[in-house]
């Protein structure tokens, strides 16, 4: 399935909340910047990828990641 940053920020805003977690408190946690999670949950692009995977393993979201078929001869 393929995610966009603001689809991924809205999955990230949603699990916080339902955890009942603030923004801060998931700065804090995770090792970043409340601006960052901010920027994350506002879908910006141009997150820094390893602070987006780390949040995600923060709230426990799994990513799965699946390699294009390729041709075999």
């Amino acid at each position: 399935m393929k995610y966009s940053p603001k689809e991924i920020g809205e999955l990230v805003r949603n699990a916080r909340k339902g955890m009942d977690v603030t923004q801060k408190d998931l700065a804090l946690t995770s090792g970043t910047g409340l601006r960052f999670i901010i920027d994350l949950e506002k879908g910006k692009p141009t997150c820094q990828l390893g602070k987006v995977l780390t949040v995600l393993n923060t709230l426990g979201i799994k990513l799965t990641l699946t390699p294009p078929a390729t041709r075999r001869e």
